[in-house]
């Protein structure tokens, strides 16, 4: 319902008094969402209802249009309600939203502090691409920013701004990039053909790897060359270009990173050649799972692993179970930043 900005509290409090212990109100995290995109705020209500199944939060929707010639502010509560597991009480996450136009949108930094949910850690979900400059207000409260690489028009300036938001806020600004989340399934299925310890010799043995990517998703690839590269040390030769990338093991010994734009998921095929057996994981169009194989060298062996979506509510929810502070991406990006 809408609100005035200066009684959202005294409203919050007359909604779960009305709602006479029916409902349990819970919150593990503030989430704020921040968005330029038109109609923005719907969509991202319709996220943070599924969201809020599995992560318990206190949401801050923000839509804003800087742009805009005439000022203007509203905003609005809501609960978003799931039945618990146990089937007895309802158990709600607040969102909180906000529409800020023209020169209100500065007043982000303080609408953002002044409805936290006491000393819960802040995650900021920072849709589209981020200004100059950032504001160090902002930053200074943020624990994890979370953003999407893959629509960025130029990485290297969208990275530097973060990077100098985080160093503004002494480093205690982790980086989540929903890029990276969309590789996890098939890193594990990756990671999973050298498990054993009798198959590491294999490392040193790798001669080429191919990677398909769907339009759009070359920055994707990149950062799944980049996870090779940083994992086995891996050192990328300077005529190294475009989607033909040259790397060098700690033998100094050649592998050839090749990647091609074609239809179908993110990443929709990888393949990895070690003398004579080849290593492959291939995500059909819309299927759920990853057919994974290995043949060559008098063995053959497919299995069926769990692929990941490309859907922004599971991508989120992946990225909100998972803590840290991320050193694998870091290396993994590092390791092909120019090329990014």
């Amino acid at each position: 319902m809408p609100v005035e900005i200066g009684k959202i509290d005294r409203e919050l409090k007359k909604l779960w008094a009305e709602a006479g212990g029916a409902m349990t109100r819970a919150s593990l995290i503030n989430l704020a969402i921040y968005s330029e995109a038109p109609g923005s705020l719907p969509q991202n209500t319709e996220i943070i209802f599924k969201i809020t199944e599995d992560h318990a939060c206190r949401a801050i929707v923000i839509g804003a249009n800087p742009g805009a010639p005439e000022n203007r502010v509203e905003a609005w509560i809501s609960a978003h309600c799931h039945v618990s597991r146990a089937g007895s009480k309802q158990i709600c996450s607040e969102q909180l939203s906000f529409l800020l136009e023209g020169p209100s949108a500065k007043l982000l930094p303080n609408i953002v502090f002044s409805q936290l949910d006491s000393d819960l850690p802040l995650y900021l979900w920072w849709q589209g691409e981020f200004h100059h400059p950032m504001d160090a207000q902002l930053w200074a409260w943020v624990d994890r920013v979370i953003y999407d690489s893959q629509a960025w028009s130029n990485f290297g300036t969208q990275l530097g701004r973060v990077e100098a938001a985080q160093a503004e806020a002494k480093q205690r600004i982790v980086l989540c990039d929903l890029n990276w989340t969309r590789l996890v399934q098939f890193r594990l299925a990756l990671a999973q053909f050298f498990d054993h310890p009798s198959s590491h010799h294999r490392f040193n043995e790798i001669e080429s790897v191919e990677i398909d990517f769907a339009p759009g998703y070359r920055s994707t690839a990149m950062l799944l060359a980049g996870w090779l590269a940083s994992q086995l040390r891996w050192t990328l030769e300077k005529d190294s270009n475009g989607n033909s990338l040259v790397f060098r093991n700690q033998a100094a010994r050649e592998i050839r990173v090749n990647s091609q734009e074609k239809a179908g998921e993110p990443i929709s095929r990888v393949g990895l050649k070690c003398n004579s057996i080849e290593y492959r994981v291939t995500h059909a169009p819309k299927a759920d799972l990853l057919k994974v194989t290995v043949e060559g060298s008098n063995a053959e062996r497919k299995c069926l692993m769990p692929a990941g979506s490309n859907d922004p509510v599971r991508l989120m929810s992946e990225e909100l179970m998972r803590g840290g502070p991320h050193s694998v991406y870091l290396r993994s990006m590092n390791a092909v930043r120019n090329l990014l």
